[in-house]
């Protein structure tokens, strides 16, 4: 037996006992006669004493020789300590050691293993298995342990049930880019990895698994940011036999439940608002409603003066600072540079003061008397002492820039507390979006998604209106879950391909076993995934993915760890059909 308690157990209860313990040294300190050693497992850290009155010498001797990470085991009594330390769970008591076992010698670290660490993140992703026993790696994830344990207990409480859907399956045309994968027995054909359970969990709703639920890895071949990984988690859920209200109400249960249990935060029945309200208001489908700042569109007061950039402007709009108005000049300056990022993209940006007594002092002043700025300050919820920022230009592309300037800001005022939580839902959809490159319509989301009922007429007249039965759960700015009721008639799924600019064939040869299937008494169904990485690095309180994540990707998509993806050998590419250029 390596351990009879682990290191975090121990307390005054256990005076006197004798005890065998292992783990990692964390650090040492040698007063000549005394040793004391922090000793460090999953679960907490207890001090070890080695006294040279009390321990044998051959011990004392061996305690001299240890180096930081050395893995040990010892036998000893616990004793109470005399100095006590109330920040630790067992800070009342010590070891004093018997018996001293190294079980392994260690290398010192490349960065030393406390909660703040002298390693950059390139070195810690390089050595993930040494930043992982550093406190916030190790509980990023237990407690994501802990919120994927919430989920499948309260999932299985609901009657739903986890089933495994294939990893190696077919390519398909629409969505992100996919992973490929060789297949050595049929020459020149490929599997891809899944981008998701789509077509699978539609046909276990044909198969008659009317709740279904799984924690499944996905695979994209995209550009990556800080919270996506070329491999992910989705919670993904499907129920046949409902509504979108049906679904709605069922995850909206499941999110309040994770929140009460996991963050102590009770809820109301979540707000909903529709894809256009939300281009409207906050300039992106993600909306954040932890603070306002919501946009005010000011081209009815805005565009009846001889100001050329505002009347030639699709859309002027502006949001209100609270308490900006005491911003200097240089600091609205340093805002309009911001703006004017590329990343960003705003050729300008107007500001108006709004001062106490109610007057006003704006950049232009020249084109505007106080009683326009007064109604541009009604039309923002300005109050006496905030800022006005007014952006103007093509519709969509000012309302994403003034979006960019509103998390930004919101960041800087600190609004964006992490112990807030502020979901809703975001519904009616476009069904179809316009790539220009393709010159034709995509699915906004998959083409299995189906359009309003009222709205599948103007599938052959006006695509672009037509709105999908889908919807999106948004949590603290961040799309944590979406999903759509399915199309389930074969009839309107071949409607939907055409629209998509799939002939009879392609539709055919990419999808025709799900409209076999059909054929076959499909029910009425719907779904919604999570994403699991993203919801529980919300929940932790942090914006990025990778702590949460054992073994994340760095930017570039790359494991520096294990140094992949690798080259493989000529003889690997043969028996694969693969010849490189």
């Amino acid at each position: 037996m390596y351990r009879s308690h682990n290191c975090g157990e121990l307390n005054a209860s256990h005076i006197n006992q004798e005890v065998t313990l292992a783990g990692w040294v964390q650090k040492t300190r040698n007063k000549g006669f005394l040793i004391w050693t922090d000793l460090r497992d999953r679960y907490g850290v207890t001090q070890l004493i080695f006294d040279e009155a009390r321990t044998q010498k051959d011990v004392f001797e061996l305690a001299e020789t240890l180096g930081r990470e050395f893995v040990i085991q010892v036998k000893g009594t616990v004793i109470e300590r005399e100095s006590k330390n109330p920040n630790m769970a067992t800070g009342d008591i010590e070891i004093l050691v018997k018996e001293l076992t190294i079980l392994n010698a260690a290398q010192v670290p490349p960065f030393t293993i406390e909660d703040e660490t002298d390693g950059g993140e390139d070195i810690r992703m390089k050595y993930r298995y040494l930043d992982i026993r550093r406190n916030p790696v190790k509980n990023s994830l237990l407690f994501r342990h802990k919120v994927a344990m919430e989920v499948r207990n309260y999932l299985s409480a609901q009657g739903f049930i986890e089933v495994e859907t294939p990893v190696l399956i077919k390519s398909t045309p629409e969505g992100a880019r996919d992973f490929i994968v060789p297949s050595r027995m049929n020459e020149g054909q490929f599997y891809a990895l899944p981008q998701s359970p789509q077509t699978f969990k539609q046909l276990l709703m044909v198969g008659g698994m009317d709740k279904y639920f799984q924690i499944v890895k996905c695979f994209r071949d995209e550009d990556l940011r800080a919270d996506r990984q070329p491999e992910f988690t989705q919670i993904d859920c499907e129920m046949a036999f409902v509504e979108q209200e049906d679904i709605m109400q069922a995850f909206e249960g499941l999110a309040s439940h994770l929140l009460k249990e996991l963050k102590g935060v009770e809820t109301g029945a979540f707000p909903r608002v529709t894809y256009d309200e939300a281009m409207r208001k906050y300039g992106n489908d993600k909306p954040d409603i932890r603070f306002g700042m919501e946009f005010g569109e000011l081209n009815e007061v805005a565009q009846h003066k001889d100001f050329g950039v505002f009347n030639s402007s699709e859309l002027v709009v502006g949001i209100a600072v609270p308490g900006g108005a005491a911003y200097t000049r240089k600091e609205i300056d340093a805002l309009i540079d911001w703006v004017k990022r590329p990343q960003v993209g705003a050729s300008g940006m107007v500001y108006v003061k709004c001062e106490e007594g109610g007057t006003y002092k704006s950049s232009v002043d020249k084109f505007y008397d106080q009683e326009d700025l007064k109604k541009w300050a009604e039309i923002t919820g300005a109050n006496a002492g905030d800022l006005i920022l007014v952006l103007s230009g093509d519709a969509f592309k000012t309302r994403t820039r003034l979006s960019a300037l509103r998390m930004e800001l919101a960041t800087r005022l600190d609004l964006r507390k992490p112990d807030e939580f502020a979901p809703l839902w975001v519904v009616d959809f476009p069904l179809l979006e316009w790539d220009e490159d393709s010159e034709r319509f995509h699915a906004m989301h998959h083409p299995f998604t189906s359009p309003k009922p009222e709205d599948i007429p103007l599938l052959e007249t006006n695509p672009g209106k037509v709105r999908a039965n889908a919807y999106d759960l948004v949590l603290n700015g961040n799309e944590i879950g979406g999903g759509s009721i399915r199309i389930h008639d074969k009839d309107v799924q071949a409607l939907m391909f055409k629209h998509l600019g799939f002939t009879d064939e392609e539709a055919k040869a990419q999808f025709g076993f799900l409209m076999d299937a059909f054929q076959y008494g499909a029910p009425p169904h719907g779904g919604l995934a999570f994403g699991f990485d993203r919801l529980v690095a919300i929940l932790g309180g942090q914006e990025t993915i990778r702590d949460f994540i054992a073994f994340p990707k760095n930017n570039s998509g790359r494991d520096v760890m294990i140094d992949a993806p690798s080259v493989i050998n000529n003889a690997q590419l043969e028996e694969l059909h693969i010849k490189l250029k």
